[in-house]
């Protein structure tokens, strides 16, 4: 028995891949729901009604998405051209307080169509340069940049906290480390009165169309994805590799730094060490479940946004545990990485 390539994926396989996936997880979870004492099906149903059963559970789980699309979109990015960026959650919030600060500031007082364009520049130049780094290193010395990105994302915080506990501390926040607030002017506009919901989620399903316009139809969509098939090949084909893969950092890099600052435009208004629950490194198993499909990461971002704040409504009536979300989320990722193992080669006597 051996493993061999296929030459041709159909749709319907490339499609259905995900949705196989999920399902997979999903039945094994279960399996450690039953084990929690808890009827399976019940326990899927709950997490379904709590996290769209109402206005207001719909409202935060569209906003908890908003930020997983992005993170998802900056992993996709990276990821189809070959670049490991596990640094999303670093550059969320190097995104964030630098948002905050430049509006705390630099641009206070400015009109918010002016401020926020402004703020997102400077949120997404953040992210950017932390990306760039290690990209340097693995062009100039071979590091490999899994490592560097990880690390990073440690770095990051901790010189966050630094600020937020020094000089960009909040004077009126009694002793709590946290950054002092953004400008009014420069706090998002939201879609729905009386609710956390903002126009950070129409901005990033734009977003998403915009990165898959142009991976499909632009030539730097067919570069990058050229390098991520095969960098020789590529370079040989006259595909400039160096500055395709910091064009692709700067998107990546960017659209991360962009999430941290819409979040704390949109939702928090002011930087804390726990702003991020793991946007970052859920944004990793994002791009995965879409298959690195900038409109299948909406989808993907979606069904993870349901899970986590579905299991906390789910916990709290039937007592089973909320890491059940977490635990589901992780199965749908290795359920991904065998199911596209098998899209990618059939087995052969």
């Amino acid at each position: 028995m051996r493993f061999e390539r296929r030459e041709h994926r159909s749709t319907l396989l490339v499609i259905s891949t995900p949705i196989l996936a999920v399902i997979a997880a999903l039945a094994i979870a279960g399996v450690l729901i039953a084990a929690a004492g808890a009827p399976v099906f019940e326990a899927y149903w709950k997490i379904l009604t709590s996290a769209f059963g109402s206005r207001l559970s719909a409202t935060e789980t569209l906003t908890r998405a908003s930020p997983l699309i992005l993170t998802g979109l900056a992993a996709a990015v990276a990821f189809r051209a070959r670049l490991w960026n596990i640094g999303g959650e670093g550059q969320f919030y190097l995104g964030a307080i630098a948002a905050a600060a430049a509006s705390a500031h630099l641009f206070a007082g400015l009109p918010s169509l002016l401020q926020i364009p402004l703020l997102f520049i400077v949120g997404a130049f953040a992210g950017m340069v932390l990306l760039l780094v290690p990209l340097w290193l693995r062009l100039r010395f071979s590091v490999d940049e899994v490592v560097t990105t990880l690390l990073l994302n440690f770095v990051a915080l901790l010189f966050v906290s630094m600020l937020i506990d020094g000089v960009l501390k909040d004077p009126a926040a009694f002793g709590w480390p946290q950054s002092e607030a953004v400008d009014a002017a420069a706090r998002l506009p939201k879609l729905l009165a009386r609710s956390r919901l903002h126009i950070g989620l129409g901005i990033a399903v734009v977003i998403a169309f915009l990165i898959y316009f142009v991976q499909t139809r632009t030539v730097f969509g067919v570069q990058s994805r050229a390098a991520g098939l095969n960098p020789s090949g590529a370079v040989f084909a006259g595909v400039p590799l160096g500055r395709t893969l910091v064009i692709v950092a700067m998107i990546s890099g960017g659209l991360a730094g962009l999430a941290g600052t819409i979040e704390v435009l949109g939702v928090k208004g002011y930087v804390t060490t726990d702003l991020s629950p793991g946007y970052g490194y859920s944004g990793i198993v994002v791009a995965m479940l879409a298959n690195l499909n900038p409109l299948g990461v909406v989808l993907a971002a979606l069904f993870t946004a349901t899970m986590f704040v579905g299991a906390d409504g789910m916990s709290r009536s039937m007592g089973i545990p909320t890491y059940i979300a977490d635990v589901t989320v992780a199965l749908s990722l290795l359920s991904m990485l065998v199911a596209v193992f098998f899209t990618q080669y059939r087995i052969r006597r």
